[in-house]
C-alpha cells in the first residue's frame, strides 16, 4: 500500500502525473467520506482540493484573515445579481471546516417527496446504517438546552411563549469549548470536521491528497473519463504556479459541490442533456436583529443549538421555512446588512445586546420551483443565477414576520428588519402589517446562503437527471457525482449529515465499478 499524504501546492516542485483507482475532486462532506470508505477497501485514491490546507494552528479567530483563506470568493461570493451572498468553504475539508456543526438526517418527508416526484428509491431504512456509522465517527450528539447561549435561547423562549414547535440541535463536536467561532475553523479540533476525521482516515489508509489544485477539466474519450487535469495554485494569492496535475483514474468522482461540480462538468463538455447546473437550491436565508436590555453576547457559545420547524410545512402552494440562530461576530454581521458608516458603527456598538435569528426557506419542494442555474460569466468565472420568485418572496416576508413576533415574545425591546427602503423597527405591541407593505425581492433585503444543493440531480430519467439513482453519471460510464449537488430539492435541514450518509452509502457502488 502506498503511504498516504496531504501535500500543498507549495510542496509540489514539479508536474504530477499518476494513475489510481479513483480520483475524487473535492475534499468536503462527500469527497472525504467517500475517500475514507474506498481507501479502507484497499483501493488507490487521489483527492484533489482547490483550497488550501489549514489546521487548528491557523484558526486564531481573526475573521479578516480567515474568511479570505477558508471561503469561496475570499468570503465575498454572491449570486449573479449580487442579491444573495454565498458562504461556502474552499479548503481541505470543504465547508465542514467552517460550518456551524448542526447535524440532521434527511427528513422522511423529503425522501418520500423524492420518491413520489423524482423517482428516487432511497429511503430511511437504507440510509440509517450509514447515518449510524457517521454519527459514531463524528460524535454527533444532542447539545443540551442548558448549554445554549442567549442568542439561541431567544428562539427557545419565544417559541415556548407562543406555543410554537422548538427543539435542540445535534452537533458533531467532541470537547467543545463553546467559543462560538466555528465559522472560521475550530482552534482546538473539537469540531469533528472532515480534515481531522474521514479525510485523516483516508490518508491513514493510503489516500493521496493534493491541495491548492484547481481542476479545470475532465478529459473524456469513448464515453469515459480518461484523465483529470488541474493546475497548482499559490495558497496565498491563488495565482497559478506553472505546474500541472494530471490523474489517470479508473473511476472519476465529482465531489466539488453544487456550484463547482456542475461547472466542472460543463467546462469539460459533459453536459449531455442540458440539465447540468439546473435546479440548484440554496435554502435562501433572511435575518431579523433584535435588541435586549440584558447582554446577549451572541459571539460566544455554540452558533446553533436551538431550532424551530413550526413553519416547515405551510401547504402545497407556499414555501416552508425553519428558524435558527447564527453567530453574532462583527465581520459576519457587518457584511450581512445594508447599513454603512455611522449607522453601521451604531449597530456594532450595540452588538453585545443584539440577538440574531435567521429563517431558511425550503426551496425546490413547491410545484414549479426550479431554483437557480449555474452559469459562466463572460470572463469564464462561475456564477449562480438564482431568481427571487413570488413564492420565495412570500416566504421571506412571512418568515420575517414570524421572527419579529418571536423576538418580541422572547422579551426584545425592538426587532429590526434591514430593508433597502429604510430600516424597519417593530416594538412590543407594534404593527407587523408594516412588513406586508414592503417588497422582499432581489436586493430589497439582505439575503445569504450557506447550503448550496442540486445542480447534478439524481433520478432514473436520463433526460431529466444528471446521475442515476446509484450516483453514476447517466452518460459517462466511469463518472460518479457524490455530494449535495445530486439532491433534487433542498432538504429543510442543514445538509452536512445527509451528504455524509449518502457518500458512505454510495461507496459500495463506486468500489464495484472500479
Amino acid at each position: 500500500m502506498t503511504d498516504g499524504f496531504i501535500r500543498t501546492g507549495a510542496e509540489l516542485g514539479a508536474d504530477v502525473d499518476e494513475s489510481c483507482d479513483v480520483c475524487i475532486v473535492g475534499s468536503g462532506a462527500g469527497g472525504a467520506v467517500l475517500a475514507a470508505e474506498l481507501a479502507g477497501r484497499g483501493l488507490s485514491v487521489v483527492v484533489l482540493e482547490e483550497g488550501g490546507h489549514f489546521t487548528k494552528a491557523d484558526f486564531n479567530g481573526d475573521e479578516a484573515t480567515l474568511y479570505p483563506k477558508l471561503y469561496m470568493g475570499r468570503g465575498a461570493w454572491a449570486t449573479k445579481d449580487l442579491a444573495v451572498s454565498i458562504l461556502q468553504g474552499r479548503t481541505v475539508g470543504g465547508s465542514t471546516t467552517i460550518n456551524w456543526t448542526t447535524s440532521y438526517r434527511t427528513p422522511d418527508r423529503i425522501l418520500e417527496h423524492w420518491q413520489q416526484h423524482h423517482g428516487i428509491e432511497l429511503d430511511t431504512a437504507t440510509l440509517t446504517p450509514h447515518w449510524d456509522a457517521v454519527e459514531k465517527r463524528l460524535n454527533i450528539m444532542d447539545w443540551p438546552n442548558e448549554l445554549a447561549n442567549r442568542n439561541n435561547r431567544v428562539i427557545l423562549d419565544g417559541c415556548n411563549k407562543l406555543g410554537w414547535q422548538v427543539h435542540h440541535i445535534r452537533r458533531n463536536v467532541k470537547g467543545c469549548l463553546n467559543s462560538g467561532y466555528c465559522g472560521v475553523g475550530c482552534p482546538v479540533d473539537a469540531k469533528q470536521a472532515m480534515g481531522i476525521t474521514f479525510l485523516a482516515d483516508a490518508v491513514a489508509a493510503g489516500a493521496r491528497v493534493y491541495s491548492n489544485v484547481r481542476v479545470e477539466r475532465l478529459q473524456e474519450a469513448g464515453g469515459r473519463v480518461v484523465s483529470v487535469h488541474g493546475i497548482v495554485l499559490d495558497q496565498d494569492s491563488d495565482a497559478p504556479l506553472g505546474r500541472a496535475v494530471t490523474i489517470r483514474p479508473k473511476i472519476a468522482v465529482s465531489s466539488a459541490g453544487a456550484i463547482g461540480g456542475p461547472a466542472l462538468l460543463m467546462r469539460s463538455g459533459l453536459d449531455r442533456n442540458g440539465r447540468t447546473g439546473k435546479r440548484t437550491f440554496i435554502h435562501p436565508v433572511i435575518g431579523v436583529a433584535s435588541l435586549f436590555d440584558e447582554p446577549v453576547n451572541g459571539f460566544h457559545g455554540a452558533p446553533q443549538s436551538i431550532v424551530s420547524h413550526q413553519f416547515i410545512d405551510r401547504g402545497p402552494d407556499k414555501m416552508g421555512f425553519f428558524v435558527e440562530a447564527p453567530p453574532v461576530q462583527p465581520m459576519l454581521v457587518s457584511t450581512a446588512n445594508l447599513v454603512l458608516g455611522e449607522l453601521q458603527q451604531q449597530m456594532l456598538r450595540s452588538l453585545p445586546h443584539t440577538a440574531l435569528t435567521i429563517a431558511l426557506s425550503v426551496d425546490g419542494v413547491v410545484d414549479g420551483d426550479e431554483g437557480g442555474t449555474v452559469e459562466f460569466k463572460p470572463n469564464g468565472l462561475t456564477t449562480l443565477d438564482y431568481p427571487i420568485t413570488p413564492v420565495l418572496e412570500e416566504s421571506l416576508r412571512a418568515s420575517t414576520k414570524a421572527m419579529t413576533e418571536l423576538a418580541l415574545a422572547a422579551g426584545a425591546s425592538v426587532a429590526t428588519v434591514q430593508h433597502a427602503q429604510g430600516t424597519v423597527e417593530v416594538r412590543p405591541g407594534g404593527d407587523l402589517g408594516v412588513l406586508d407593505r414592503l417588497p422582499f425581492g432581489a436586493l430589497d433585503v439582505p439575503l445569504f446562503t450557506a447550503h448550496v444543493m442540486g445542480g447534478c440531480a439524481m433520478g432514473p430519467d436520463p433526460e431529466r437527471a444528471v446521475v442515476r439513482n446509484d450516483l453514476r453519471h447517466h452518460h459517462i460510464e466511469n463518472l460518479f457525482v457524490v455530494d449535495g449537488s445530486v439532491f433534487p430539492t433542498s432538504l429543510g435541514v442543514n445538509p452536512s449529515e445527509s451528504i455524509y450518509g449518502l457518500a458512505r452509502w454510495a461507496a459500495a457502488a463506486v468500489a464495484e465499478a472500479v
